[in-house]
């Protein structure tokens, strides 16, 4: 059974995207049947393009990816979610809407919270975003190496407040 991860950043633009392209990438190249998403509380309706060049740069594909609203994943018929993880200190403070989880409940949240690239000058930003991908890439290669279809919640919780701290 598909095992879906939501990632939420504020206005899902930059982080949440950077980080639900790179979840999917390493998921079809390891061969998991884990489904990344992203959505913010008050989404941009754009990409940044500093996140889609570094992601096209590392042969990622962003064919798929849009900004959209949580809204989305917590209708009634929306897929159950495992995971939960906020990749911003805003996201992470406002208060979530109640999202379908797993047959075991409500999805496990976490935050894995980064400096938001899009904050630096100008001249270091394309660097910026490309530490962050990375960053993101290793983070998410640490999701996919959890045997989730096996975890309990509280196993998994602690599993992924661990990956934070490493």
């Amino acid at each position: 059974m598909t095992q879906c991860v939501l990632i939420l950043c504020t206005h899902n633009s930059a982080r949440s995207v950077l980080a639900e392209a790179m979840l999917n990438h390493w998921a079809a190249r390891l061969g998991k049947d884990i489904r990344a998403h992203s959505a913010g509380s008050s989404p941009s309706g754009r990409i940044n393009p500093n996140a889609l060049q570094v992601l096209n740069a590392a042969g990622v594909d962003t064919s798929y990816v849009r900004s959209k609203s949580w809204d989305e994943f917590a209708a009634p018929d929306a897929a159950p979610l495992r995971v939960v993880i906020t990749v911003c200190d805003s996201a992470a403070a406002e208060i979530c809407p109640l999202f379908p989880g797993s047959a075991a409940g409500s999805p496990v949240k976490v935050h894995w919270g980064y400096p938001d690239p899009s904050n630096e000058p100008e001249a270091k930003r394309l660097q910026a975003f490309e530490l962050t991908r990375q960053a993101i890439g290793y983070r998410m290669l640490q999701l996919l190496a959890l045997p989730l279809d096996t975890m309990n919640d509280a196993d998994l919780q602690a599993a992924l407040l661990a990956a934070y701290r490493s």
